[in-house]
C-alpha cells in the first residue's frame, strides 16, 4: 500500500511575497499608512498558511492566482472586521476604504471566483481572525449573507432587464425626438437606481426575495406611470394582461399581481414606501393620478395612484439620476462591499461569467440548488405546488407579452411559493385548534398553556424585533425598526401557524398508531417542540428566502442541534400533504446538508448519543471535545430575548431541560435498512402517514421499513426502544441516521463511479469499503464531511484493484458533482496526537491526499486489504435481516442479491453518454391524452407491444420506422411544458415518488467546469 502513495503538492512560493501585497496596496488600491498597517498585521499573521500549501489553498492552481486571492481575502476581513470597532457614522477615514470591487479589479477576478474561495480561506485563517478581533469574527464578516445577497442581486436584475423589455422599448421610436435623456436605458437605470434606493432605506435588514421582488414590480408601476408612453411596448387594452376596473379603466395594480403572482396587498404598501421615497429623495410632490389629464394614464384607473410631476420628464431625468447615484453611493459608504450598480452592465468582468451556488442560500439551488446539495430524498406534486399564471399568450409585435406558462425562474419559483403561504398558511388560527387542544389536554397534565408560551419563545428568538442597537441603513432608524418589526411579527404568525397545523396532523397520526389519544411523552418533549419550530421558522425563511438569516440559524437560536432537526424533518413533510414543491426540496437539501457533515461538527448531539450506542466510542469522542453542550433552558433564551436588543447570537445556558441530547443505534440496524429496495431515505416519495404505511406494508412485501415513532426519537438515550428488539432509544436512533448516511453515500459513490466510468464491482467494492469504515472506523467521520471518506474510498479500491487512476482525476470529476465545495478536498481535519505521524501534534486541516496518506490507510488498510483480488472477504456476523429474509425466500437459479442498494432511476434520467437526452415518466396529468386514439400512436408504452405477438427488438424496430417514415402530422405535439435540462440539474433531481419519478425544476446547485 505505502508504493501507491499519492503526493502531496509542494509550495510554489517565493520569499517576495511581501514585497507584493505592499505593491498591491499601495500602487494598486493607492491605501493610507494606517490601513496598510492592519493589512500588514493580518498578512504576516496568516502567510504562512498560504507558503505551506499554496497548490490546494485557494484558486485553481497557480501560485500567482493563489497570492492575488490571499490578499483580497485579508483586505476584506480587515475592512468587514476593522470598522466594526467604530460608530456606524461616516468618517473621512471610511470614505477612503477601497470596496470588494475595487480589490477585485485590482487583481483581476471576479466576484463568482471570489464567493467559490473564501470559504477555504476562512477554514484556514478563522482562528487567526478570532485571535485579532473576537470570537463574533464570523457572524461580522458577513461572508455568507454577502453571496446570498450577490446571487440575490443577479437574479433580480435579471428578472428586472426581462421584465422591463417586455414593457418599454430600449429606444425611441421617433428618432427626431429622442435625446440623451430621453433614451430608454436611462428609464432602466433610473428603475434599478430607485429600487436599491428602496432596498437601502425601506426595507433594512431583511431583504429577502419575495419583498424585493414586490419592491421591483412596485418599480414597474412607477415607470409604467412616469415613463413617456411612446416607449411602451404594450397597450392597456389587452385584455388577457391588464385586468379592468368597470368603466374607469385598467386596474394597473391588480395587472402586476396578476402577471407577476404577487399580492395585491403587499404591492400597495410596497409602493406607499416607493411614493414616500420618491417625495424624500429626489424632492417631488405627490399629487393623486385622478388630478393630473396626460397620455401615460389614458384607459388606467388613478384610484390610489399618486404622480410625481418632474420625475421622468427629458428636462429632469438626468438630474433625478444623478440624486439617486448619490444617494446610494452614500448608503454604501461605510460598507460597500458589493456595488449593485454593477449588475445594470452585465458584461462587467468582476461579475464574472459562470454561476454560483445558492446552495447556500438554496435558490434551489443554485447548485447548493445548493450550500446546498443534491439529494437522494424526494418530492411528490402536490394539488397546491406549484402555482401557475393563467395569463395567456399574447403577441405584440415580436415580443411575447404574456405565455400560458411562466418560465420557471428563481423569482417566480419564490413567488408561487409565497402564494401557497398566503393562500393555505395566512388563512389559519395563530392559535391551537380545537382538535389540537383536545390533544394537548388529554396529557397527564393540559399543556396547552405550555406550548403556546413555547411558540411564542422560541420563534421571538429565531425572528426578533429590533431594538435600538440595532446596525441598520441610512435614513429614519425609528422608522427601519418598526418596519423590521413589522416584517418580523409577519414571520412569527405564518411560522406558528404551520407549526400547529403540522402539530396537530402528527398528533392525529401517532394516536392511531398507538390506538391511544395520550401522548404525553411527545408533547412534554422540549427537543421535540423545538425542532418543530425551528422546522417551521426555516421555511417560512426559504419561502422568503431572507439573505441575513440563512441555516444554521435556526438551530442556534433554538438551542437544537443538526442532528435533532434531522429526527424531524421526514416527519414533517409526511404531514404536511400540501407543502409545495421547491419546500419539499429545501428540506430535502437540508437533510442531507445535516447527514454529510453537520451531524459530524463538534457539539453535534449524535456524538453524546453514540456514548451511549458505542461505549468504545467514548474515549475518542472525549477526547476530541466533540459532546454537545446541553440545551438552554426556555427561560434562558425568554431572558435573552427580552435583553437582546436586535440581532440575537447563539444562547447558552447552565439550565439543562433535558438530560437527552440525542439517540443512537447499533451497526446492524443501518445496515439492514440501508439493503432495502425502499430504503427510508429514498422513499419520501410518498410522504404518506405512517398509519397508511403500515397497511401498505402488510400487502407489499417490498413496502419500506417505517422509522420509529416520534415518542421513541425524542426519549432518552439510555431508554429500551418501546418497539421492542433490544435496542436502547439511541442504538435505533444511530440505526437510523446511518442508514441514511450509507445510502446517501451511495447515491455518490454511484455517480462518482459512472462518471470514471469504472467497472460495476469497483462499485460494489467502494460501498462495501465506505459501510465497513463506518461500522468498524466510525472515528474516521469525526469531524469531517462523509464525501472525504468516500474519495478516499474510491482512490484505495481504485488502487487494491490495480486500476490506473489518479487522485487528481477523481478530485476532476467530483469537482462535477453537484454538491461539490472545494473545501471537502482542500481541508480535512486531522489530529495528529492520536494519527502519530510525522512527529506532529494538534489539530490541524490538510489537503485530501495528505489525509489519505497520514490518517486514511493507516486505519483502513486491513479493510482495503480483504477488498484485494483473490483476497478473503470476510463476511459481517451482522448481515442486515432484511438481506437474509431475502436470501432465504430467493428462487433456486435466480441472480444473487447485490450488496449494493436498489436505487430507483433519477428523473429525469440522461440516457446517452454522448448526447444530452433525458428521459422521464409520464405524468399522470397525460394519461387521459394518452388513451385518446388521436394521440396513443405517437407513444410506445412499457410493456405495450407495437403489434400483436411482436418482440421488443421489432417493437423498437417499427417505432424507428414510423418516426422516420413519411411525415403524416394529424395535430399539433404540444411540448409546451417541456424545459432544458442540465446535466449538473438532472444530478441533482433524485426526488422520487411511489417506484416513479417526479421531474424537476429548478436552478441547479453547481455549474460544471473543468479543472484548471
Amino acid at each position: 500500500m505505502e508504493n501507491s502513495k499519492p503526493s502531496a503538492p509542494e509550495s510554489g512560493l517565493n520569499p517576495d511575497i511581501e514585497a507584493r501585497f505592499i505593491a498591491f496596496c499601495k500602487d494598486g488600491l493607492s491605501m493610507d499608512e494606517i490601513t496598510m498597517t492592519e493589512a500588514m498585521k493580518l498578512f504576516n499573521e496568516s502567510k504562512h498558511l498560504l507558503q505551506a500549501n499554496v497548490s490546494v489553498a485557494v484558486g485553481t492552481g497557480t501560485p500567482e492566482e493563489a497570492e492575488l486571492y490571499w490578499f483580497v481575502f485579508v483586505l476584506y476581513s480587515l475592512k468587514r472586521l476593522s470598522q466594526r470597532n467604530s460608530n456606524d457614522s461616516i468618517t473621512e477615514s471610511d470614505e477612503k476604504r477601497v470596496s470588494l470591487c475595487q480589490m477585485l479589479r485590482a487583481a483581476k477576478l471576479n466576484l463568482v471566483d471570489f464567493f467559490k474561495e473564501i470559504p477555504q480561506f476562512i477554514v484556514k485563517v478563522g482562528p487567526i481572525l478570532g485571535n485579532l478581533y473576537g470570537a463574533d469574527w464570523e457572524k461580522r464578516l458577513e461572508a455568507k449573507e454577502l453571496q446570498a445577497n450577490f446571487v440575490h442581486m443577479s437574479i433580480l436584475s435579471k428578472y428586472y432587464k426581462r421584465a422591463y423589455h417586455e414593457l418599454f422599448l430600449a429606444k425611441d421610436t421617433n428618432t427626431d425626438k429622442q435625446s440623451a435623456a430621453g433614451d430608454g436605458s436611462d428609464y432602466h437605470r433610473f428603475g434599478w437606481l430607485l429600487f436599491l434606493a428602496l432596498r437601502a432605506h425601506a426595507f433594512s435588514r431583511f431583504k429577502d426575495l419575495v419583498t424585493c421582488t414586490n419592491g421591483l414590480v412596485s418599480i414597474l408601476a412607477i415607470l409604467i406611470i412616469h415613463v413617456p408612453a411612446r416607449f411602451r411596448k404594450f397597450s392597456v387594452d389587452d385584455s388577457s394582461r391588464f385586468v379592468k376596473k368597470g368603466d374607469k379603466g385598467v386596474d394597473l395594480i391588480a395587472s402586476l399581481c396578476k402577471m407577476y403572482e404577487t399580492s395585491e396587498d403587499e404591492l400597495r404598501k410596497t409602493m406607499e414606501k416607493t411614493n414616500k421615497l420618491i417625495e424624500g429623495i429626489l424632492k417631488k410632490k405627490p399629487c393623486l393620478a385622478s388630478e393630473v389629464k396626460i397620455e401615460n394614464l389614458d384607459n388606467i384607473s388613478t384610484d390610489g395612484l399618486i404622480y410625481f410631476d418632474g420625475l421622468m420628464e427629458e428636462t429632469t431625468l438626468s438630474t433625478n439620476l444623478s440624486t439617486l447615484e448619490k444617494d446610494y453611493e452614500d448608503a454604501i459608504c461605510s460598507t460597500g462591499d458589493l456595488d449593485e450598480r454593477l449588475f445594470m452592465d452585465a458584461e462587467d468582468s468582476v461579475l464574472g461569467s459562470s454561476s454560483l451556488s445558492g446552495g447556500a442560500i438554496n435558490i434551489s439551488g443554485p447548485k447548493r440548488k445548493f450550500d446546498s446539495m443534491a439529494s437522494p430524498t424526494k418530492t411528490i406534486t402536490s394539488p397546491l405546488s406549484p402555482f401557475r399564471s393563467p395569463a395567456k399568450s399574447v403577441m405584440s409585435g415580436n415580443v411575447v407579452i404574456g405565455s400560458s406558462r411562466i418560465p420557471s425562474t428563481p423569482v417566480s419559483t419564490a413567488m408561487t411559493t409565497a402564494k401557497w403561504l398566503r393562500d393555505v398558511i395566512c388563512p389559519l388560527p395563530s392559535k391551537p385548534s380545537a382538535e389540537l387542544e383536545s390533544f394537548l389536554s388529554k396529557c397527564d397534565r393540559n399543556v396547552t398553556h405550555e406550548v403556546v408560551r413555547r411558540a411564542h419563545i422560541i420563534l421571538e428568538a429565531i425572528f426578533p424585533s429590533s431594538g435600538a442597537g440595532d446596525r441598520s441603513a441610512t435614513g429614519s432608524l425609528q422608522s427601519t425598526n418598526l418596519m423590521d418589526n413589522i416584517w418580523a411579527e409577519q414571520r412569527r404568525l405564518e411560522a406558528v401557524k404551520l407549526y400547529y397545523r403540522v402539530l396537530q396532523a402528527m398528533c392525529t397520526a401517532e394516536a392511531q398508531i398507538l390506538n391511544a389519544n395520550n401522548l404525553t411523552s411527545l408533547l412534554t418533549n422540549e427537543r421535540f417542540h423545538r425542532c418543530m419550530l425551528a422546522c417551521s421558522a426555516e421555511l417560512v425563511l426559504a419561502t422568503h428566502k431572507t439573505v441575513t438569516m440563512l441555516f444554521p440559524v435556526v438551530l442556534e437560536r433554538t438551542g437544537i442541534t443538526a442532528f435533532d432537526l434531522s429526527k424531524v424533518i421526514e416527519s414533517f413533510v409526511r404531514h404536511e400533504e400540501s407543502l409545495p414543491r421547491e419546500l419539499r426540496r429545501h428540506l430535502n437539501s437540508l437533510e442531507e446538508r445535516l447527514l454529510e457533515s453537520m451531524v459530524w461538527e463538534k457539539g453535534s448531539s449524535m456524538y453524546n448519543s453514540l456514548t451511549v450506542a458505542r461505549p468504545a466510542l467514548s474515549a475518542e469522542i472525549c477526547r476530541l471535545g466533540l459532546l454537545a453542550e446541553p440545551m438552554p433552558s426556555l427561560d434562558a433564551i425568554a431572558i435573552h430575548v427580552n435583553m437582546s436588543s436586535g440581532v440575537l447570537s447563539p444562547v447558552t445556558s447552565l439550565q439543562k431541560l433535558e438530560s437527552s441530547p440525542g439517540q443512537n443505534g447499533d451497526i446492524r440496524s443501518p445496515k439492514r435498512l440501508c439493503t432495502e429496495p425502499r430504503s427510508v431515505l429514498v422513499e419520501r416519495n410518498s410522504f404518506t402517514s405512517p398509519v397508511k404505511d403500515r397497511l401498505l406494508a402488510t400487502n407489499n412485501l417490498k413496502s419500506k421499513l417505517l422509522p420509529p415513532a416520534l415518542q421513541s426519537a425524542f426519549s432518552s438515550p439510555t431508554r429500551a426502544n418501546p418497539g421492542g428488539g433490544g435496542e436502547t432509544c439511541a442504538e435505533t436512533a444511530i440505526s437510523v441516521v446511518f442508514a441514511k448516511i450509507v445510502k446517501l453515500a451511495a447515491v455518490r459513490i454511484n455517480s462518482m463511479i459512472e462518471r470514471l466510468q469504472l467497472p460495476q464491482q469497483i462499485r460494489e467494492n467502494v460501498y462495501c469499503l465506505f459501510q465497513n469504515i463506518l461500522m468498524q472506523q466510525t472515528a474516521l467521520f469525526f469531524n469531517r464531511h462523509i464525501d472525504q471518506v468516500i474519495l478516499s474510498c474510491l482512490y484505495g479500491v481504485a488502487k487494491i484493484s490495480q486500476l490506473n487512476l489518479t487522485f487528481r482525476e477523481i478530485i476532476y470529476n467530483y469537482r462535477k458533482q453537484p454538491q461539490c465545495k472545494p473545501q471537502v478536498f482542500r481541508s480535512v481535519f486531522v489530529d495528529w496526537s492520536a494519527a502519530r505521524r510525522n512527529g506532529k501534534t494538534g489539530k490541524d486541516h490538510v489537503d485530501i491526499i495528505t489525509f489519505y496518506n497520514e490518517v486514511f490507510i493507516p486505519a483502513v488498510k486491513p479493510l482495503l486489504v480483504e477488498l484485494a483480488p483473490g483476497g478473503n472477504v470476510k463476511k459481517s456476523s451482522q448481515i442486515p435481516e432484511a438481506m437474509n429474509n431475502n436470501d432465504k425466500g430467493q428462487i433456486p437459479g435466480s441472480p444473487k442479491v447485490s450488496k449494493f442498494p436498489s436505487l430507483p432511476d433519477m428523473s429525469p434520467k440522461k440516457v446517452s453518454a454522448a448526447h444530452n437526452v433525458y428521459v422521464s415518466p409520464l405524468r399522470s396529468s397525460k394519461m387521459d391524452a394518452l388513451n385518446s386514439h388521436n394521440s396513443k400512436s405517437y407513444y410506445a408504452c412499457v410493456g405495450e407491444s407495437t403489434h400483436a405477438y411482436q418482440s421488443p427488438s421489432k417493437d423498437l424496430t417499427a417505432i424507428n420506422n414510423h418516426l422516420n417514415g413519411p411525415k403524416k402530422f394529424r395535430g399539433m405535439l404540444n411540448f409546451d411544458d417541456v424545459g432544458v435540462v442540465s446535466d449538473s440539474l438532472v444530478a441533482n433531481s433524485i426526488y422520487l415518488q411511489n417506484g416513479s419519478c417526479a421531474s424537476s425544476s429548478g436552478t441547479p446547485l453547481k455549474s460544471e467546469q473543468p479543472d484548471a
